[in-house]
């Protein structure tokens, strides 16, 4: 029986600009979203049963995980691109999956930014290309508050390319 190689693709780092967290960038995303947890709307709930600085407001782990991706969106095509150099697909199919890890709390004040890398995973066997898009979030002090892996699906090539 014979084995298929293994492909290693090269890794593309990138980093984002820096983002402030408001009070205001909390509330909105847990209005929009629903987060009617006492942890998001209830500053009485946090002074009376949380410890330390969690007794103040802090953003829900979604909300910095979406954070992140925007961070991102202003030169995701310009990575994408170079992860894809010298490679044939087809149109994007769409997220495929997310792996994420919160290490810390935001606070209102904290300023984000994203330290990535992109590199294609694999190529199926029925001609699709999967992208990784690692994401390592970090606030002013250099501190990692959330790390998370997105994955991506590109369509085979047309025939005619």
């Amino acid at each position: 029986m014979s084995e298929t190689p293994v492909v290693e693709y090269p890794i593309h780092p990138f980093k984002t600009h820096r983002r402030t967290i408001t009070e205001t960038d909390i509330v909105n995303f847990v209005n929009l979203t629903a987060f009617h947890e006492p942890y998001f709307i209830d500053m009485e709930f946090l002074k009376e049963n949380m410890s330390g600085a969690h007794q103040n407001r802090f953003a829900p782990g979604p909300m910095i995980i979406s954070y992140s991706m925007g961070l991102v969106s202003p030169i995701l095509m310009k990575v994408v691109d170079q992860v894809l150099e010298g490679h044939t697909v087809g149109p994007f199919a769409g997220m495929t999956g997310l792996q994420a890890r919160i290490h810390a709390a935001v606070f209102p004040g904290d300023t984000l930014h994203v330290e990535g890398e992109a590199k294609i995973k694999a190529k199926s066997s029925s001609g699709f290309t999967i992208l990784d898009l690692r994401h390592v979030t970090k606030n002013q002090r250099g501190e990692t508050v959330v790390e998370f892996t997105e994955t991506v699906l590109f369509h085979k090539p047309a025939e005619n390319q």
